[in-house]
């Protein structure tokens, strides 16, 4: 199911970078010499990358970070990341970006819609929360799929244990063509 997932999410990232005019290559970036140097991108990683990962972010976790994120894919104007979460953090709404969640280990329950508790801004283009009055609770577990449409308060309520998720941004709306 794993493998699966992870699929899904390169053919999602590889789809999605067509979608965009001229995102398949990457700005690139310059060398001391003026000249244009490789664009750092990373379009595989193994089911084995994804262990190292998981295990990665186990070990450099500090106590009290509710959430570690790590690469898995880049292909700009998308990263797909390894979200590590042993505790509950933030409620959060994106503004501009939709986010896609895979599911990789663990379970907890999402809670999606509603409205901010305290809510704060960020940054420009995201706002924080300390829950969601009003959301939709669900269970998730490992393998299951979740898209979160900008705009929309989410956040995950409780976990059990740890979760292990992929996650997506997806700049919306695309550009028309």
């Amino acid at each position: 199911m794993r493998a699966i997932g992870i699929s899904f999410a390169a053919l999602f990232l590889a789809a999605m970078a067509m979608l965009q005019t001229g995102s398949a290559q990457a700005p690139a970036a310059q060398t001391a010499a003026g000249q244009a140097a490789a664009p750092a991108v990373n379009l595989y990683t193994s089911a084995a990358g994804i262990v190292a990962l998981t295990a990665n972010a186990k070990s450099i976790r500090k106590e009290g970070d509710h959430n570690v994120v790590q690469p898995i894919l880049q292909l700009a104007p998308y990263t797909t990341n390894l979200e590590y979460r042993a505790s509950v953090g933030p409620a959060t709404v994106h503004e501009h970006e939709a986010e896609i969640f895979y599911v990789i280990d663990g379970s907890a329950t999402m809670v999606t819609g509603g409205k901010l508790v305290n809510q704060t801004r960020t940054n420009a283009e995201n706002l924080s929360g300390t829950a969601i009055e009003g959301g939709m609770s669900r269970p998730i577990g490992k393998g299951d799929f979740i898209m979160v449409p900008e705009n929309t308060p989410h956040w995950f309520s409780t976990i059990n244990g740890t979760l292990v998720l992929m996650s997506l941004h997806v700049p919306r709306p695309l550009p028309a063509h």
